[in-house]
């Protein structure tokens, strides 16, 4: 019986860990899971563990108003310990790149306790962007044991700064795994989605715009407001929806910019089914976030990605995403384009998607066992 423990505490790993948790508990035989969170995020991440009946069995609670980043990392390193005690675990499981995993990997080190790193091997090659995460998954990469890499790129970039090819191993990425279980399970409430969303006019194409990052603050987020206005105004065929993130710096720009046109949907942060569910139903998306940018393709929708480098590579080298950074009028022409050349359009949505199959959670369980 090998004892396993989760350490996460966002929306975004939570999505990503709740396939692999739940393949574990799956195998009761062979494994014993114990499931952490940091409580980095709150609402949004519970929404996600109800959402696939997973239950923490502990919750550190480290989030407080204003807190920075030194607060939460100091926070995370010391709620973590008593929990290691307790467990003992043979390895931690980690997932992605927030301080949480590298707090929970830290300590896993400090009591000389196996790593292993969902999403291994993500570069963007400057450690400024995105910030801190970048740094984050660079650390955590020194001391991990088992680095389960998405894809081949990830797997030549660990191999490239030194760590032991037997150590890595190429799954792809469990996000499709979560996809395709929360799709099945959305889809046997189709009616809730419909009427949730009743304002929408779904014979229209419309896109889903998020954009959240602290890199484009400011002028950067400005000018993405700006294209999605004009896209707005100059498309009576096209419905824009936008779930707003509850950061200060992302609503008063998106606020000032996009209320009050007709055809922009200011709506509030969607639950994961909500959202995974809207995706579905959408002709594109524009996006500065990691997931989406690997899950869309899976839905065959087209990604424009409005960041300056992206860490997720393999989707624009496929064709299923395109990086246009944050000029407005590079967001503009290339969202254009695809609203009015049927034949780019669906070379972006029939693209392979390079992220996987949705096995990924069933292949680490196999390594783990082994």
């Amino acid at each position: 019986m090998k004892k396993v423990l989760f350490v996460f505490g966002t929306r975004p790993e939570a999505i990503k860990m709740a396939p692999m948790i739940k393949e574990l508990q799956a195998r009761p035989d062979k494994f014993e899971v114990t499931v952490c969170v940091t409580g980095q995020h709150k609402e949004m991440l519970y929404q996600v563990l109800d959402f696939f009946s997973i239950k923490p069995d502990y919750d550190l609670e480290v989030m407080k108003p204003n807190q920075t980043l030194f607060g939460v990392t100091a926070a995370i390193f010391g709620g973590i310990e008593p929990v290691l005690d307790e467990v003992k675990p043979d390895v931690v499981l980690v997932q992605g790149d927030t301080t949480s995993v590298l707090a929970g990997a830290i300590g896993a080190f400090y009591k000389q306790t196996k790593v292993g790193h969902l999403e291994a091997g993500l570069r963007s090659g400057d450690m400024y962007s995105p910030f801190p995460e970048e740094m984050n998954r660079v650390l955590v990469s020194r001391i991990t044991d088992y680095h389960f890499a998405p894809t081949k790129r990830s797997t030549d970039a660990l191999k490239h700064e030194g760590v032991d090819e037997n150590k890595v191993f190429e799954v792809g990425n469990t996000v499709i795994d979560a996809l395709l279980l929360g799709l099945d399970i959305v889809q046997k409430d189709n009616h809730i989605y419909e009427q949730h969303f009743k304002d929408i006019d779904f014979s229209k194409k419309v896109i889903l715009v998020t954009g959240h990052r602290r890199e484009s603050f400011g002028q950067g987020f400005d000018s993405m407001c700006n294209a999605v206005k004009r896209i707005a105004e100059e498309n009576g065929d096209v419905e824009i929806v936008y779930p707003v993130h509850l950061n200060p710096n992302v609503r008063k720009p998106v606020n000032e910019i996009l209320s009050n046109i007709p055809n922009v949907h200011l709506i509030e942060p969607l639950d994961y089914p909500y959202l995974i569910w809207l995706m579905h139903k959408t002709y594109l998306v524009l996006t500065d976030s990691g997931g989406i940018q690997e899950e869309a393709p899976t839905l065959g929708k087209p990604v424009l990605v409005m960041r300056d480098v992206t860490e997720r590579q393999e989707g624009i080298e496929a064709g299923t995403a395109m990086l246009v950074g944050t000029d407005g009028t590079v967001i503009y022409t290339e969202t254009q384009k695809l609203l009015d050349n049927k034949e780019l359009y669906d070379k972006m949505a029939n693209a392979v998607n390079p992220y996987g199959d949705g096995t990924t959670a069933r292949q680490i369980a196999d390594i783990l066992e082994n």
